[in-house]
């Protein structure tokens, strides 16, 4: 069970977290996470698990463009052509959470929790992407809708957790 944030998650999420979490353990590889809208959360929720938290090895949490940019190496010609939402930018946050720790698997995260700066950009939509190292970057789009950061935040726990589990079992 998860300590901290137990009261509010909803039990599949406790349950998968700790599937992900222990199948790291047995295979002995290391999480970290690139995160903006969800500013953290998902290395809490990957930190508060007694007993295989372990595998959990770091975090970036990048909510500004210049944290992409100073932490992960996300160009400023990416940001500027796609914006900070953007599939080509949270391609180049996994590979900079790659590159900038050990960590065999990592998940990055960018979206909106409110409307953005123009129509194209409206709240709920989020990007994921996912990698193992050696293979692929697995990106997602997801579109939550105006339902209200927390309920976003919420929601990306739950595809966060499963492109983890699939980079994670994914064969190196």
């Amino acid at each position: 069970m998860a300590e901290a944030l137990s009261p509010i998650l909803p039990p599949e999420i406790e349950a998968a977290t700790h599937r992900l979490l222990q199948e790291a353990c047995d295979r002995k590889l290391r999480l970290a996470t690139a995160e903006s809208c969800t500013g953290g959360l998902i290395a809490s929720l990957l930190t508060d698990v007694p007993g295989c938290s372990h595998a959990f090895e770091r975090a970036f949490v990048t909510y500004t463009n210049e944290a992409k940019e100073q932490l992960l190496g996300v160009t400023s010609g990416t940001l500027a052509a796609h914006g900070p939402v953007s599939e080509e930018t949270v391609r180049q946050m996994a590979a900079g959470a790659l590159a900038g720790s050990p960590a065999d698997v990592v998940l990055a995260v960018t979206g909106w929790t409110e409307s953005g700066p123009d129509p194209s950009q409206p709240a709920g939509l989020v990007w994921f992407g996912a990698a193992r190292r050696g293979g692929p970057i697995t990106v997602r789009q997801a579109h939550f809708g105006d339902v209200g950061r927390a309920a976003i935040r919420l929601a990306c726990l739950e595809v966060a957790l499963e492109m983890m589990a699939r980079a994670v079992m994914r064969a190196p």
